[in-house]
């Protein structure tokens, strides 16, 4: 080979592997971003983000957070002009009702068999489909109770008695899905007439109505508050803290609803978005879900949680998703009507 002919060849690879990084950098370029909303703790988002793009390095996820009622809000507003691909982590008592609007995409992911259909939408394909279970957990100071001569509570009912007065914080349930799990429980379980009756009693108990679910649990174990509505996952993270709380758990059965997943009918991705619902669907999702849930969507995940008891799943009260999400409205502007006085400033 003459020297001419080496300077060509060697000229001919350079070039073919300037056009080969050109081209690979042009994909990394070109990396598909996916916008979802979501009402996950912000201590999960992470997690998820980072081993859903390693399995898809061509997508990258760009979260939208807030408080469940927040989100399910902003979702409706948008109904003319949407803007999210996917939703993460939101109540299936919103989505339920996202999909009455007929704003999600039916779609059953891969692997949808393995997990427990209890936990996901009935039809099929699914609207939307679950990733655990979420439910309310009362969060009690066991210090500062002892300072005020506070008993502790077993029962919801307990917490309309005129001793806990000005003792107790809970979630907003137009910010919060804690807040309206609960409200929707009391109702479903108690009947419409005695469910807001027992709301008026202990309204004269709450010091304030916050704009999360977890908030009422951080109170507690600051000492802000000696008692907290709140739900397991905060009150699990709350007590490994630490902080002085006893969990409990009412013996009438505990309002819950279901963090889930859902594609939007409108996304403009919808193969990347139907990625992104496989990968919340698997296994691996599932395993960094049960890291904070007693209980998750694919079975044997789960595992023991401190101060979760081991029958957590058969505490769990009566409740039809698809009535929460009907009469979340009417719900709402009752409740609003009666309490809003002591919101928390927003």
């Amino acid at each position: 080979m003459t020297m001419k002919q080496s300077t060509r060849r060697l000229t001919a690879v350079l070039c073919a592997a300037a056009l080969g990084l050109a081209a690979s950098g042009a994909a990394w370029a070109q990396k598909t971003s996916l916008l979802v909303y979501t009402a996950l703790e912000t201590d999960a988002m992470k997690l998820y983000k980072d081993a859903f793009e390693k399995a898809n390095p061509d997508i990258e996820v760009k979260w939208v957070r807030d408080s469940t009622g927040i989100v399910t809000a902003k979702l409706l507003a948008e109904k003319a002009n949407p803007q999210a691909d996917v939703v993460a982590g939101l109540a299936a008592s919103s989505l339920a009702l996202l999909q009455q609007e007929g704003m999600l995409l039916p779609y059953e992911p891969k692997g949808f068999k393995e997990l427990n259909p209890a936990y996901s939408d009935a039809a099929r394909p699914p609207a939307w489909v679950g990733m655990d279970v979420w439910a309310a957990t009362i969060c009690f100071n066991r210090v500062e109770a002892k300072k005020l001569n506070l008993p502790k509570p077993e029962t919801w009912q307990d917490l309309a008695k005129p001793v806990y007065k000005g003792t107790i914080t809970m979630p907003h349930p137009a910010s919060s899905g804690t807040g309206y799990l609960d409200v929707s429980s009391w109702l479903q379980n108690m009947g419409d007439a005695e469910g807001w009756k027992y709301m008026d009693a202990l309204h004269q108990n709450i010091a304030q109505y916050v704009h999360s679910g977890s908030k009422p649990c951080k109170q507690a174990g600051a000492g802000e508050f000696p008692i907290g509505i709140s739900f397991e996952f905060r009150a699990h993270q709350v007590k490994k803290s630490g902080a002085p709380v006893d969990l409990i758990f009412p013996k009438e059965g505990l309002g819950w609803d279901i963090e889930a997943t859902s594609v939007m009918k409108t996304s403009k991705k919808p193969d990347q978005a139907k990625r992104f619902a496989d990968w919340m669907a698997s296994k691996e999702a599932n395993q960094i879900t049960s890291t904070w849930w007693a209980v998750v969507a694919y079975p044997g995940v789960a595992s023991k949680l401190e101060g979760i008891p081991d029958n957590y799943e058969k505490l769990l009260a009566k409740n039809d998703i698809n009535w929460a999400a009907k009469n979340r409205e009417r719900i709402l502007a009752e409740w609003s009507k009666r309490y809003e006085g002591k919101a928390e400033p927003k």
